[in-house]
């Protein structure tokens, strides 16, 4: 079958999911900026940010399935593929490009390889992050051991690009009942990851993040457990979600403010438990990953946009939030360099520059978004799938 020869035509945008993700990603640049300053998981400001990403997977798993699992008779392996690069890959590119220019600005002590990485060195690492080629530790040009030690935030990439891969091969094909088995499996990785139960003995390296869903940024076999785990429950719970169909709960009235502040609630909670009692905040972040966010998601899916104010507000996060997620790291590595090197700077000027940094955050995944993405991604499927939809 010749995809480019069979429009698919666009669907209805889920805008409450779209608006959604907005409000997450901006609360991630935030959560990032204050990251900074922590001195350790649980003590830092907005503590549960990095639950953001198991959010976005399960965002992602309710929209693949809305999108594709009714389009594998028009559509073939390879289409599915395209339709996924051109959407992803662009701001990869782009992400990656702005670590670059900023990589030697983020000169700071805890990215001891900075100033030790020769020009060329940093070239092979552009080209492997442009294709998303993860970055093995040998490889590793800040001190890190990120997948893209220009882009930390690309590492979710990785496994978005890993859930779409499984989706189109095998998952796409299970039944209803094979899907809930495997979901129900993945939700007890979370439990082990989330409550440090540790069955496989990959967790001793993370000590540090015990009774948190944190890690999964690199290529060593804990971190390689750790984003395994953060994937499966989320992605194919929400594409369960979708399949299930009338678990969906319609708010006639608010439902993207409800939806809203339930999200950044879970974000902003401080930690649990405190020092004896730490397996409290696991369960907190296993609770919300596994019946919080598919209950938010069943709520902005079921639920109706009303007013042409909150409507303009929910395309326009929708729009920037992909872009900020995986354009704002680079800003951040530039932060975390200027207050190491400007401890005894006044609070005020601290203030300003995370200020600054946020709002050009957002500035900047706007511009690319306006300039860039949209209309490359265009041009791609103009030129690869006559215009044959996403």
């Amino acid at each position: 079958m010749a995809d480019n020869i069979i429009k698919l035509d666009s669907k209805p945008r889920f805008e409450i999911l779209d608006g959604l993700r907005g409000v997450a990603a901006m609360i991630v640049v935030a959560f990032h900026l204050f990251e900074t300053y922590s001195p350790g998981p649980s003590e830092q400001i907005l503590n549960h940010g990095y639950l953001a990403v198991d959010f976005f997977f399960v965002l992602s798993g309710f929209v693949i399935g809305y999108a594709y699992d009714d389009r594998w008779g028009k559509m073939t392996t390879w289409g599915f593929f395209k339709r996924r690069l051109i959407r992803l890959q662009p701001m990869v590119i782009l992400g990656t490009l702005i670590g670059a220019f900023w990589y030697y600005f983020g000169d700071a002590p805890g990215f001891q390889l900075v100033m030790q990485t020769p020009w060329w060195k940093v070239l092979v690492i552009v080209v492997m992050g442009c294709f998303m080629f993860p970055t093995p530790p040998s490889l590793d040009i800040r001190g890190w051991q990120e997948v893209n030690s220009l882009n930390g935030a690309a590492w979710s990439l990785m496994w978005e690009y890993i859930a779409n891969i499984l989706y189109a091969l095998f998952v796409r094909r299970f039944s209803l009942k094979v899907l809930a088995v495997m979901v129900f499996v993945s939700a007890f990785l979370t439990v082990d990851l989330s409550l440090n139960l540790d069955v496989f003995e990959l967790l001793d390296a993370r000590s540090y993040a015990k009774y948190t869903v944190i890690g999964g940024f690199g290529l060593t076999p804990d971190q390689l457990y750790i984003g395994l785990c953060r994937l499966m429950y989320p992605f194919f719970g929400g594409l369960l979600l979708y399949r299930l169909g009338k678990w969906r709960i319609n708010l006639s009235h608010g439902g993207m403010t409800v939806c809203s502040l339930a999200v950044a609630l879970t974000l902003v909670v401080p930690h649990i438990g405190g020092d004896t009692h730490p397996w409290i905040n696991g369960l907190y972040c296993a609770l919300v990953i596994l019946f919080v966010y598919p209950a938010i998601v069943a709520v902005g899916a079921g639920s109706p946009l009303k007013g042409k104010h909150t409507t303009a507000i929910c395309k326009f996060l929708g729009r920037i939030s992909y872009p900020l997620y995986i354009t704002h790291y680079p800003m951040i590595y530039v932060q975390m360099s200027w207050a190491a090197r400007h401890p005894d700077a006044p609070l005020g000027t601290h203030i300003f520059v995370a200020v600054v940094i946020f709002i050009a955050a957002i500035a900047v995944a706007y511009a690319s978004e306006k300039v860039y993405d949209a209309p490359i991604r265009k041009w791609l499927s103009e030129r690869f799938l006559y215009k044959t939809g996403r």
